[in-house]
């Protein structure tokens, strides 16, 4: 499986954690976000980890940045995304099993490294379930569409 992983300067240090972390668990991994704690803007890295996995170039995407709303802003104008702020790792299984989420954020500045890395695992041990959920993740992207 292939993970698309941005961030903004807020989150480069965290970034290399989880891509350590992926990676050891042997995901490829595919750096998109900045590698410098220069001043950027969120905007660019959501809108490519979200244009990363609406191509199929990747499988899913993990777009960070301080809180991790900016970021999953601008991944869900991406057409086909349905990106998720987590900051714990309940939540994160459940907008995979629920709502299907192809992108998964959160905030360095809200969640240690730690906390990320449980975040990132329940989310991509998570299955989409289907059935109901189904309807509904349908209702959205026609919401999408319209």
């Amino acid at each position: 499986m292939k993970i698309v992983i941005g961030n903004d300067h807020s989150a480069v240090e965290l970034k290399n954690i989880i891509k350590a972390h992926l990676e050891e668990k042997g995901y490829e991994v595919m750096n998109v976000g900045t590698d410098t704690s220069d001043s950027c803007d969120y905007p660019v890295y959501g809108e490519k980890v979200g244009r990363a996995v609406a191509s199929g170039e990747a499988d899913l995407g993990i777009a960070i940045c301080g809180t991790g709303v900016g970021i999953s802003l601008a991944a869900n104008k991406v057409k086909g995304i349905r990106a998720c702020v987590c900051s714990e790792p309940y939540t994160a299984k459940l907008s995979r099993m629920h709502n299907n989420s192809n992108v998964l954020a959160f905030g360095a500045r809200v969640v240690g490294s730690e906390l990320a890395k449980m975040i990132v695992d329940e989310w991509l041990a998570a299955e989409f379930e289907g059935g109901r959920h189904q309807r509904r993740v349908d209702m959205i992207m026609d919401i999408e569409n319209r």
